[in-house]
């Protein structure tokens, strides 16, 4: 679990509390019903209807991945890759049929699994490039629904204050109350610009960049399985795979056990 997210928000949302404190304002004072239900929920709705119905029902999974999301670690991939290479090499590519099934990662597995089955090269490429394919558009879509709501959220939360102050138009004869009127409408805004900035476009930054780390590990994935099935050296697999982590990427023992 990667929880930068979390601290990223509570760190933001620290700073949010210490400057209305530092002012000689409360908690309370924007932590007010109307407009917080009116942001959230107003913005959720709005940007659920820019999708499907089965885009919405995965809004909960992309919030959950969002905050909670692992990055890949395609250090252990390589690893991973280069022993089973290894195995290949020395037993056959069919003797990998009981060793896949120790293998975490989803994608690898399946694409092992075609290859040992016999599938010709380059068919196997395009069923593996196929799925990286339906990967992106589907993480595309996910990342596309924070930041639409990103967008409206300032929107709704302006729409909240304008309601606000027509009741405080009519409300114009209690001069007393008019301060604490006029203050409360505006807490509307400030959620919409909150939530924006704080909340959704972040997450959608964050959506990206995990999507960015496990197409590029699919991707990884790709070349190692084509050349296990190719029967490549080991050594050349593991050099070839190496090239494609970031720099300064530490590689687990790639020693078979």
């Amino acid at each position: 679990m990667d929880i930068a997210s979390i601290v990223g928000l509570v760190v933001a949302a620290a700073a949010v509390l210490w400057m209305q404190a530092h002012e000689g304002g409360s908690v309370g004072d924007i932590m007010l019903p109307g407009p917080l239900v009116l942001v959230f929920i107003g913005t959720i709705g709005v940007g659920l209807m820019g999708g499907t119905l089965k885009d919405g029902l995965a809004v909960i999974g992309t919030t959950k991945k969002a905050f909670l999301g692992k990055a890949t670690n395609a250090a252990e991939t390589v690893g991973v890759i280069v022993k089973l290479a290894e195995r290949a090499r020395r037993e056959g590519l069919l003797a990998l049929e009981d060793a896949i099934k120790q293998v975490e990662d989803d994608f690898l597995r399946d694409g092992l699994q075609t290859a040992i089955d016999g599938t010709d090269p380059d068919e196997l490429y395009e069923i593996l490039q196929g799925k990286i394919q339906a990967k992106k558009a589907a993480d595309k879509q996910s990342a596309k629904i924070m930041g639409d709501m990103g967008g409206y959220a300032p929107t709704v939360g302006i729409c909240g204050t304008v309601i606000s102050l027509v009741v405080v138009l009519q409300n114009l004869t209690d001069a007393a109350a008019l301060g604490p009127m006029i203050g409360a409408a505006f807490v509307a805004t400030f959620w919409g610009v909150a939530s924006a900035n704080f909340l959704f476009l972040p997450l959608q930054s964050r959506l990206m960049r995990l999507s960015g780390l496990e197409v590029a590990q699919m991707e990884l994935v790709v070349e190692g399985i084509l050349a296990i099935q190719a029967g490549s050296n080991p050594r050349s697999v593991a050099k070839k795979l190496e090239s494609l982590l970031p720099p300064g990427t530490v590689v687990p023992d790639k020693k078979a056990a």
